[in-house]
C-alpha cells in the first residue's frame, strides 16, 4: 500500500491551485484533467500511449471518506469513482483529444457500469475542481466532449460532470497496471480491446 497522506488538492486544467505551482512533473506547459470511466487500470492503459501526456495517475475521486482504500472504493459505500488523473503537455495534445480519446476507449452509455464491472465506482463522470464549479471553463469543455461524442454513440450518454476538491492517489500496486501484470486475466481480456478501438481511431497519436 502507498503511504496513507496520498490526499491531493485538484488543481485548475491550467496546472495551477491557488496560485501555486502544483508539482508538475515536467517543466514544460502542463494541463489536467480528471476523469472516471470504468476501471482505472483500463482507462490509465490507454491513456498513458498518447503523444504529450506527461502522467496518468489512478486515484479515486467525487465520495466522501477521507483517505479512501481500494477496497473501500469497491463496496461503492464510499461514493468515489475510480479516476485517473491527466497530466499533460497542451501544446502538444489539447483537452479536447484527450477527452475525445477517453469517450472512444470506454462506454459512456451504460450507468454505472463497464461490462461486468458494475457499481457507482465505475461510474462515467468527469471531474470539476470545486474552485472552479461556477466557471465557464471547464464545464463547458466537458460539456463539449459530450456533445461530440453523443454523434458517434446511438445511445444517450449518461456522464455526469462532478465537481470535487481532492483527488486521491491510489495504492502503488494500482499504478500502471496493465504494463507490470500483462499476463494477468483481466489485462489479457478487458484492456487490449480498449487499446486496439482507440489506436484505429487514434492511432497517429500513440507512442507504441
Amino acid at each position: 500500500m502507498s503511504d496513507p497522506e496520498h490526499e491531493e488538492r485538484v488543481p485548475s486544467p491550467a496546472g495551477r491551485s491557488g496560485g501555486e505551482p502544483t508539482g508538475s512533473p515536467t517543466d514544460a506547459p502542463t494541463g489536467r484533467l480528471v476523469v472516471a470511466g470504468g476501471c482505472f487500470w483500463c482507462v490509465e492503459a490507454v491513456l498513458r500511449r498518447l503523444r504529450g501526456v506527461h502522467a496518468v495517475t489512478s486515484g479515486y475521486a467525487g465520495g466522501h471518506v477521507a483517505h479512501p482504500t481500494y477496497e473501500q472504493v469497491c463496496t461503492g459505500a464510499t461514493g468515489h469513482a475510480e479516476a485517473v488523473r491527466i497530466d499533460h503537455d497542451p501544446t502538444v495534445i489539447t483537452a479536447d483529444t484527450i477527452l475525445d480519446v477517453f469517450f472512444t476507449l470506454h462506454d459512456p452509455t451504460t450507468p454505472n457500469r463497464q461490462g461486468a464491472d458494475v457499481g457507482t465506482q465505475y461510474r462515467s463522470a468527469l471531474f470539476v475542481p470545486a474552485d472552479l464549479a461556477n466557471a465557464r471553463e471547464p464545464r463547458a469543455t466537458f460539456e463539449r466532449a459530450i456533445a461530440r461524442a453523443q454523434a458517434w454513440w446511438a445511445d444517450p450518454i449518461v456522464t455526469t460532470i462532478e465537481s470535487i476538491d481532492r483527488f486521491w492517489s491510489a495504492e502503488a500496486e494500482h499504478q500502471d497496471f496493465f504494463a507490470r501484470h500483462p499476463d494477468q486475466m483481466y489485462c489479457q481480456l478487458v484492456i487490449p480491446p480498449k487499446v486496439a478501438r482507440v489506436r484505429a481511431r487514434f492511432g497517429a497519436l500513440m507512442v507504441d
